[in-house]
């Protein structure tokens, strides 16, 4: 089979013909991949050693995958061959979806939603993501104020979407100012260049000096202290590039304020209360995005050959809205 492989000993991305992968357990299904997205994490897979022992030169990676089951393990019952299914892989695996077959544990599959598999497979990292931040962690239903570090990427689109939804009146953002038409597509109320203003003084101007009620961090590096010094009085916040670090929070305590970590893919290594968390997600975000609430904004589709050079720009952080190869 055709597969783009990462090679660790060069850091290089390339495409190679594999052996059909093979089932490892008896949960696991073979699926025949239709389509499978790029996303930020794909492209970090240098950092993925630590957690892939197993890793060599055919490593494929490939997270969202959307396609058919093939073959069943001897362990599966609630899937059959023929099914058409969508899921956020293991990183943790070798036999990802940049291939023409991918391995997945059955027990994290959810069906294929009504759309195309372009629209199914660029939804899970990033939207199944921001359902986790927005609706499981923050309560979004109830808030009238967040602020999305990193409105124009994969998660902040989605986030964006997601609080339009749920009606919050006012949805702060940052990008540079050529994304703020594309952020306001979606549904930001305010846009604020990261680049020429100060943030945190453009946000206390906006909500009158009370901050916001919720933050999240879709970036790293320092803007987790800027998601923490935009919120009010018992303001909440998602990290979910890094670990959260209170210390480094202007006054946490005396404001009252709580932090949330968020990590979708640990829900493969997390027991059937970790499974479970990524089926939840997937199902409830694939309900909206059937019902038109949902839209994949910028959806750019290309061929296997294409994607090592694409997964290298989303590294360079040179990548708006989604990326997915079709097959």
């Amino acid at each position: 089979m055709k597969a783009l492989t990462y090679n660790a000993s060069s850091d290089q991305f390339i495409v190679k013909q594999l052996s059909m992968p093979q089932i490892e357990t008896g949960w696991d299904v073979v699926v025949k991949v239709d389509a499978v997205a790029l996303n930020p994490v794909d492209a970090k897979v240098h950092r993925w050693k630590a957690m892939v022992e197993s890793m060599d030169d055919n490593f494929v990676g490939g997270l969202d995958v959307a396609g058919e089951i093939i073959e069943v393990g001897d362990k599966v019952i609630e899937w059959s061959v023929g099914d058409r299914v969508l899921y956020h892989g293991n990183m943790r695996r070798t036999q990802g979806g940049f291939a023409e077959y991918a391995v997945q544990d059955s027990r994290t599959l959810i069906e294929h939603p009504d759309t195309d598999s372009a629209v199914a497979a660029a939804t899970p990292c990033a939207g199944w993501t921001a359902w986790c931040a927005l609706v499981d962690k923050l309560d979004i239903a109830k808030r009238d104020s967040i602020f999305i570090a990193g409105g124009s990427g994969g998660v902040g689109s989605f986030a964006i979407q997601l609080a339009k939804h749920y009606k919050v009146p006012t949805i702060i953002t940052t990008c540079s100012a050529k994304n703020h038409a594309f952020v306001e597509a979606l549904g930001a109320t305010h846009c604020i260049d990261y680049l020429e203003l100060d943030v945190v003084a453009k946000v206390n101007e906006i909500m009158q000096g009370q901050g916001v009620e919720v933050a999240l961090d879709c970036v790293g590096g320092d803007n987790d202290i800027l998601c923490s010094d935009v919120l009010g009085y018992q303001g909440q916040m998602v990290e979910l590039v890094q670990v959260v670090r209170p210390e480094a929070y202007d006054n946490a305590f005396l404001r009252g304020l709580s932090f949330h970590q968020l990590s979708l893919g640990s829900g493969h290594v997390n027991h059937r209360r970790g499974r479970n968390a990524i089926v939840s997600a997937g199902n409830a975000f694939n309900l909206l995005l059937e019902q038109g609430e949902i839209t994949i904004p910028q959806l750019q589709i290309i061929s296997l050959d294409e994607a090592g050079d694409a997964l290298t720009k989303i590294r360079e952080q040179r990548t708006v809205g989604k990326v997915v190869v079709m097959f």
